[in-house]
């Protein structure tokens, strides 16, 4: 099971745009989200041990941003 629900992405199709989205859809962008998510993740968790730190900081993120883009 995903861990970015369908829901969650159709509420923000809706929110955002007041435009319905279908299930395969909203399922497909979660996919996609999750992937992206999983490499900022495994970047940002690199970069705060190569800092000798235990916590991921936004500028961990921002950098993975700079360095990668979107």
């Amino acid at each position: 099971m995903p861990k970015i629900s369908a829901s969650s992405i159709k509420k923000l199709v809706k929110d955002s745009s007041g435009v319905t989205i279908s299930n395969s859809a909203a399922d497909a962008i979660s996919r996609i989200l999750e992937k992206k998510a999983k490499r900022i993740a495994k970047y940002a968790v690199k970069r705060a041990k190569d800092k000798k730190r235990s916590t991921v900081l936004e500028e961990d993120i921002d950098t993975y941003r700079l360095k990668f883009g979107d």
